[in-house]
């Protein structure tokens, strides 16, 4: 497949949608495990989104979903080949992180797909590359190759001796914290030794995804913001000195505090982010805005995302901002730790709106931060949002009080949008929230002092704007004086503030 097509937008199912899908009738904002099927297919024909992201992590997935989307959608999957124009990539469970009950499921729908394909005169096989989420080493992603051509041949060998399936599949290492997606490149280089090693060549191409989400989530906005910069400046770096095609993912959703991709933020997200070569469009993007909106978004990401020149950053900067994600990384975890308790009733309000396992257990996992669990990063996001405090706000404003002329001169000229993104979060600020917070816990006082000080720098006023963030405010106090009181009345109030603020979490 050296003549293979890369996407520039990666629709996802990551819950983060406060409204109904444009395709749904019924209206409902959550979208069942048994709806995603259609959801796919609508993604692709009406947004014309080129890949799809089928998630097992975590989570519920139909297994049939090819058999599905040929059976019900043959035509249009006649033109718009799977695996060749349109492209639906699997989200593998982590089997070092929860159980691996999944795992054989997904790669068998790999090689039953392949089967009907054939069988359907299709010339290309549907799924050939999957994703590994919370990626930390080569071995890793080798041992799910490994997995899979041995499950290949022994379904060749012993079920369909007459078709035998490709006994190869295309890994993508999703890296999620900032030690991770830092050293991707010396985790890449090993792999590419393994995979010499093990299959006897070498790839044509990378493809390698960077979370936004789960690394803001631990380690802060500005932690997170500098490791994604970093990781993609690094990557390019590695494929000019390998000579290796390099097509960096990234996972990005509305909030600021998750990437800040929304359709009204695509410029703003190639002015930070040069360098990806696909965007994830995540469910609020393309279901919180006039479906023309989307489509313009979509449009605009397939236009320049493959054209745009990577992110350059220099030995002596790489190391000054590494320092200032570690300083920024304390501040908010500190403070983080005394916040927790008092978030807790939002958290259990918090709306559902796709068929995930349970969070931890004998099915799944827990993210935490300093041993306390947290809720996944849209809960937590969306949780911050609908108490009046952006959480991209938490511990930024003294770490950067806390930077020495040489290292904020260097933030600044890399998070060019810096003023403009807090001058906006600024409309979503309550700080007559805040000050009923600060009588629970004087760690809130942290974060006042930390909304202050950038309003000071950037000399923003805090304070709604338009109808809608008028709304929002007002909404914002309600949460926090009747925060335990029912959580149907919460979840009530969460999702009116989701809907007027384009995004859930």
């Amino acid at each position: 497949m050296s003549d293979r097509h890369i996407p520039a937008v990666m629709g996802t199912q990551h819950p983060d949608n406060a409204n109904a899908p444009f395709w749904d009738s019924s209206q409902q904002p959550f979208i069942s495990a048994y709806r995603e099927t259609r959801e796919a297919y609508e993604n692709f024909k009406i947004l014309d989104i080129e890949e799809y992201m089928w998630d097992w992590e975590g989570k519920h997935a139909d297994a049939a979903v090819i058999d599905r989307l040929f059976s019900t959608h043959y035509e249009y999957f006649k033109d718009h080949q799977l695996g060749r124009d349109k492209f639906l990539t699997f989200r593998f469970p982590n089997i070092w992180e929860e159980k691996g009950y999944n795992l054989m499921q997904a790669m068998t729908a790999f090689l039953s797909s392949e089967d009907f394909a054939h069988d359907l005169g299709f010339d290309q096989r549907p799924l050939f590359e999957a994703i590994l989420p919370m990626a930390k080493r080569a071995d890793q992603i080798i041992e799910m190759q490994d997995l899979f051509q041995r499950l290949a041949q022994f379904k060749s060998s012993t079920f369909t001796p007459s078709e035998a399936n490709t006994p190869y599949i295309e890994m993508i290492p999703l890296f999620e914290e900032f030690e991770t997606q830092y050293h991707a490149p010396e985790i890449l280089k090993e792999y590419l030794r393994l995979h010499e090693k093990h299959f006897g060549f070498r790839p044509k191409y990378l493809r390698v995804f960077l979370a936004g989400s789960d690394s803001a989530l631990s380690a802060g906005f500005m932690s997170s913001i500098v490791g994604n910069k970093l990781a993609l400046a690094r990557l390019h770096r590695f494929a000019e000195e390998e000579k290796i095609a390099i097509y960096p993912i990234s996972g990005t959703g509305s909030p600021i505090f998750r990437g800040g991709l929304s359709p009204r933020r695509v410029e703003r997200y190639l002015t930070e982010f040069p360098g990806v070569r696909t965007a994830t469009v995540q469910s609020a993007f393309r279901y919180d805005f006039p479906i023309d909106e989307a489509q313009a978004g979509i449009t605009y990401l397939k236009e320049h995302l493959p054209e745009a020149k990577p992110l350059e950053i220099n030995d002596r900067d790489e190391q000054l901002l590494i320092e200032v994600a570690e300083k920024s990384t304390e501040y908010y975890r500190a403070t983080l730790d005394q916040l927790i308790p008092d978030m807790q009733p939002i958290f259990k309000a918090f709306p559902k709106r796709r068929d995930r396992r349970q969070h931890v257990g004998v099915l799944g996992y827990s993210r935490s931060v300093d041993n306390i669990e947290l809720p996944r990063a849209i809960n937590f996001t969306g949780a911050f949002y609908s108490i009046g405090v952006p959480p991209e706000f938490i511990g930024f404003g003294r770490a950067l009080q806390s930077l020495d002329a040489t290292h904020l001169s260097t933030l600044v000229r890399h998070y060019p949008s810096m003023k403009k993104d807090f001058t906006e979060l600024a409309r979503f600020v309550n700080l007559d929230a805040l000050a009923i917070l600060k009588t629970h816990s004087s760690a809130w006082a942290e974060v006042e002092e930390d909304i202050l000080f950038l309003q000071e720098l950037f000399n923003f006023e805090i304070k709604p704007e338009t109808l809608e963030e008028q709304q929002h405010h007002e909404i914002a106090l309600q949460v926090v004086q009747f925060q335990h009181s029912a959580p149907v009345a919460l979840t009530a109030l969460i999702n009116s503030m989701a809907q007027l603020r384009h995004f859930l979490g």
